[in-house]
């Protein structure tokens, strides 16, 4: 935990939201949900708030535990090797990026009739876009033909859902994963795991030479 604090202190704050879903009244927690939504309505009146907001709730309380398995196999792993400053970064552009992007295509498709009006007021909240991200940047941290496999099966599941389905999350998802791969020139020189990706050096034992 103390080699990747950020990792830990986001899944902290994602904890302590769940639960005050999972305690909150019927109806309070929709609007909780819909308050810190990155959706069109909160974007155009609390910008930032909905930004920010929006990366520290998830949908279900339930899926705590699924989500911090995801940040202990992707996220975790990034934040050691890059260091927190390249991993935050790379988390967090991906997280606007994706969210702002995925949003005027909402607002192109509602000015065009495609989509109904009420979509810009969809419930848009949860960390998958910064998911996506470190699963694209970690395909570096691979070489050869592992780094290859990885990157197909990275690909294909986000790609397949969305020519399949798509949805405006599932392009959000897209662009993150592309975001993340477009991060190689961070991890030329990791700050975490040293030059080259080379792993931490052990801790010195008391008495050890």
């Amino acid at each position: 935990m103390r080699s990747s604090p950020g990792t830990h202190l986001w899944l902290a704050v994602i904890a302590i939201t769940s639960l005050v879903l999972a305690l909150s009244p019927d109806g309070f927690d929709t609007y909780l949900l819909h308050r810190n939504s990155s959706n069109l309505y909160q974007l155009a009146r609390h910008p930032v708030r909905a930004l920010l907001g929006s990366a520290f709730w998830i949908q279900d309380p339930a899926s705590l535990l699924f989500y911090a398995v995801l940040f202990e196999l992707f996220h975790a792993p990034v934040e050691r090797w890059l260091g927190t400053a390249k991993w935050l970064f790379t988390v967090a552009t991906a997280h606007i990026a994706a969210t702002l992007v995925s949003q005027q295509v909402v607002l192109h498709a509602i000015a065009h009739h495609d989509v109904p009006r009420s979509m810009a007021h969809v419930v848009d909240i949860g960390v998958s876009y910064g998911l996506a991200a470190s699963v694209g940047v970690l395909a570096y941290r691979l070489h050869g033909v592992r780094r290859g496999l990885y990157l197909a099966g990275a690909v294909a599941f986000f790609l397949v859902p969305l020519l399949a389905d798509r949805t405006y999350t599932d392009l959000g998802h897209a662009i993150s994963l592309a975001i993340g791969l477009a991060c190689y020139p961070l991890t030329r020189n990791p700050d975490g795991g040293g030059p080259h990706g080379k792993p931490f050096a052990p801790e010195r034992r008391p008495g050890a030479n």
